[in-house]
């Protein structure tokens, strides 16, 4: 004789599947600009760190770890471009595209430079996306 659960195994493996429906890939919680935000602060800090050492061993180090940190940078802001953002956010704030292509233009060039200028205005363009990522998670 087959348990209830047993029997409810048996049964679930043979029923159609069900359809779940989500706003995001995953459950809501999982995204969030801060992500790409410490990220873009370790940037910064690494060029500081850099602009303020006179020790090539060091220096190197930090071009490295920058460089590492605005690969992340870029991860992190396309997978809220890809995962999390839809054609409804689009809709109400436009300006969405052109402001993910700033970012992740600003963490490109970031890997070239130690001008703590372009990683002040990663952040900048960080900070509006999470602006705008916060209105919508209000909606």
């Amino acid at each position: 004789m087959l348990s209830t659960s047993r029997l409810a195994t048996i049964l679930d493996r043979f029923s159609p599947p069900r359809t779940a429906f989500a706003h995001c890939d995953l459950p809501c919680g999982v995204y969030d600009p801060a992500q790409a935000r410490i990220e873009a602060e370790s940037v910064k800090a690494c060029m500081e760190k850099f602009n303020g050492s006179g020790d090539a061993v060091f220096r190197e180090r930090a071009v490295l770890i920058k460089e590492e940190r605005a690969e992340l940078v870029k991860h992190h802001l396309w997978v809220l471009w890809t995962d999390y953002f839809k054609p409804e956010h689009l809709e109400k704030h436009p300006e969405l595209h052109e402001l993910f292509w700033k970012a992740t233009k600003a963490a490109g060039d970031s890997k070239r430079t130690s001008d703590t200028t372009v990683a002040d205005r990663l952040l900048e363009n960080i900070g509006e996306i999470d602006r705008i990522f916060w209105e919508t998670k209000k909606a």
